[in-house]
């Protein structure tokens, strides 16, 4: 992952609605959620939604993908992962800290 898409990814995930999108996507997992589901369970305006879930796109943490006559939107794990592996790349000197993640069907 580049510097610039981290400090693309990281920008749009420093703003707390943002982010509450981006964390309710990780726990739906990879059926993802209507716009419709995620306001609801959000309590968030279908307008300001709009608004987050196109800057989460543009960041490429969240896709979108039509079913039918729904949008559903999932968080791009691949993205995460990369954003998250890039971020810890020389934690303890270099060397690897944790084992990989094996139980985690998204990881």
């Amino acid at each position: 992952m580049e510097e610039k898409d981290v400090v693309r990814a990281l920008a749009a995930l420093a703003q707390a609605a943002r982010l509450q999108v981006f964390r309710t996507l990780v726990v739906a997992g990879p059926e993802g959620l209507t716009p419709g589901a995620i306001a609801e369970a959000l309590e968030v305006p279908a307008s300001t939604l709009s608004f987050h879930l196109k800057e989460l796109a543009n960041a490429g943490l969240v896709t979108q993908e039509r079913e039918g006559r729904y949008l559903i939107y999932r968080a791009a794990f691949e993205r995460m992962n990369a954003l998250l592996a890039y971020l810890t790349e020389n934690c303890c000197q270099g060397q690897a800290c944790l084992p990989a993640a094996r139980n985690c069907p998204n990881c």
